[in-house]
C-alpha cells in the first residue's frame, strides 16, 4: 500500500502541494510555480519522503493550469487521482477550522484521497485524444456564442421589424445573409423583388426567389419609423455577420475534429455502434481518453457517466434511486444523445424502448435505461477490440 499521498491545490501562477503519510501526519507543505523546473524538484523531494515506496497524487483540477503538471506525473509514471473541487469545498467543512488557504485545500485533497477508494485516476491521453479535447471545447465555445448572438439577434429585429423575426429562420445562412443587407422595412422596401433576389443569388443564397417575397411581403405591413431603427439596423447587421462567421468557425472545427478522429485506433469501433456519429465519439474520446482501464469496469463507466443509480435509502423506505450528483454531464449527453439518434435508426435499440415505455417509463427514463445498456456494449466493443455487429434474427424450426 502507498504510504505517502501528495494532493496538490493546483492554480493558475502557482500550485500548493502537501504531502502526508499513512497516518495523516504531514511530510511537506509547499508552494510552488507552475514551472517545470519547480515541478520536476517537487516531484523529486516526495518521492524521496516515500522511501521507495509507491506515492498516490490527487488534484482539484483536470486541465487548465494542471495540464503541465499532471504531464510530469504521467512522464514519471506517477498515480494521480482526480478529486473535483465542488467535492473538496464539501469534504472541507468536516476538517478543523474555517480558513481557506491553498495549504488547507491540499492538506484535505490528500487526506481524502490517503481515506477514499471511488476516486478516478487521471492521465494525460495520447496525443490525438488530447487534440480531440481541445478542438470539441473549442466547438462548444463556438456553438455557445453562436447561440447568445442569435438570441441577441432575435430580440433586436423584434422590436424594429417583428414580421420579419417571425417569418425567418435564423439558424440557417439565407435568412442571415439577409438581414446583413436589409434590416429594416424602408431598407426592403427600397429595392424590387428581382433586384433583392439577384442580390441574394449573387451570395449564393438557396431559395433565393422565396426569400425575397418572404422579406417583401413582411415590410409592407410596417410602414412605421421607430425611434432607434437605423442604429439598432447597423447593430443587426454586425450581428448577423458574426453569426455567419462562428457558423463558418464551427464547420472547419468539425472538419479537424473528424480529421483527428479518424487517426484514433478506436475510431473504427466507436461508430460502430449505432446512434454515435463522429462529433460523438469524439466528445467519448475526450471525456475518457479512449482508455478503458481506467474504469476497470463498465459499472464505473455508466457511474462516471452519471448512468447508475445511487441509492437514497432512509428508515424505512428503500429502493430510492436517484442519479447521482458527481458526473460528467458531457458524457452523459453523449450517451442520451447517441440513444436517441438509435432509436430511429437501429431495431434492437427501438425494441428495447418499445419495452421500457410499455413497462410504464416515460420517455427521458427509457432513453436513459437504453443508454446505461449501451455503455455495456461499447465497453465490451474498446475491451475485445471488435467493430458492433447487429444481432443475427433467429429462425423459427418448422
Amino acid at each position: 500500500m502507498p504510504q505517502v499521498w501528495a494532493g496538490v491545490d493546483a492554480g493558475k501562477l502557482h500550485h500548493h502541494c502537501v504531502a502526508i503519510d499513512s497516518e495523516g501526519s504531514r511530510l511537506l507543505s509547499r508552494r510552488v510555480a507552475n514551472d517545470e523546473p519547480e515541478l520536476l524538484q517537487l516531484l523529486s523531494d516526495v518521492i524521496a519522503l516515500a522511501e521507495e515506496q509507491p506515492v498516490t497524487w490527487a488534484i482539484d483540477l483536470a486541465d487548465g493550469p494542471a495540464t503541465l503538471l499532471i504531464g510530469l506525473l504521467t512522464e514519471h509514471d506517477q498515480h494521480l487521482l482526480y478529486l473535483p473541487g465542488l467535492s473538496v469545498n464539501r469534504a472541507a467543512s468536516s476538517y478543523r477550522g474555517s480558513a481557506k488557504t491553498d495549504a488547507r485545500d491540499a492538506a484535505v485533497i490528500a487526506d481524502q484521497a490517503r481515506m477514499r477508494r471511488d476516486l478516478h485516476s487521471l492521465r494525460n491521453g495520447d496525443e490525438v485524444t488530447a487534440e480531440l479535447k481541445i478542438l470539441t471545447a473549442h466547438r462548444a465555445d463556438l456553438v455557445a456564442d453562436r447561440t447568445r448572438n442569435t438570441n441577441r439577434l432575435r430580440s433586436l429585429l423584434t422590436s424594429v421589424f417583428p414580421t420579419l423575426e417571425r417569418a425567418l429562420d435564423l439558424t440557417t445562412i439565407g435568412p442571415l445573409t439577409l438581414l446583413t443587407g436589409h434590416q429594416t422595412p424602408d431598407a426592403v422596401r427600397r429595392t424590387d423583388h428581382s433586384s433583392l433576389t439577384s442580390w441574394l443569388h449573387s451570395r449564393k443564397v438557396r431559395n433565393a426567389a422565396r426569400l425575397a417575397t418572404t422579406a417583401i411581403e413582411a415590410a409592407e405591413k410596417q410602414h412605421i419609423t421607430l425611434p432607434g431603427q437605423q442604429l439598432s439596423a447597423r447593430i443587426i447587421q454586425r450581428l448577423a455577420e458574426g453569426v455567419l462567421e462562428l457558423s463558418k468557425q464551427i464547420k472547419e472545427a468539425d472538419d479537424l475534429i473528424a480529421d483527428r478522429y479518424r487517426r484514433h485506433r478506436h475510431a473504427e469501433i466507436i461508430t460502430s455502434l449505432p446512434g454515435i456519429s463522429t462529433q460523438l465519439a469524439a466528445e467519448f474520446l475526450a471525456a475518457t481518453g479512449g482508455d478503458m482501464t481506467a474504469f476497470e469496469t463498465a459499472d464505473r463507466l455508466a457511474g462516471f457517466a452519471g448512468l447508475a443509480p445511487v441509492p437514497r435509502d432512509s428508515s424505512r423506505i428503500r429502493g430510492n434511486l436517484h442519479r447521482p450528483h458527481r458526473y460528467h454531464r458531457g458524457l452523459q449527453r453523449v450517451f442520451y444523445l447517441s440513444a436517441q439518434i438509435s432509436i430511429q435508426h437501429c431495431p434492437e435499440s427501438r425494441r428495447f424502448y418499445e419495452r421500457k415505455r410499455a413497462e410504464g417509463k416515460r420517455h427521458p427514463q427509457a432513453v436513459l435505461a437504453l443508454a446505461r445498456r449501451r455503455v455495456n456494449v461499447l465497453w465490451a466493443l474498446l475491451r475485445d477490440h471488435r467493430c458492433y455487429e447487429p444481432p443475427q434474427p433467429v429462425s423459427l424450426a418448422a
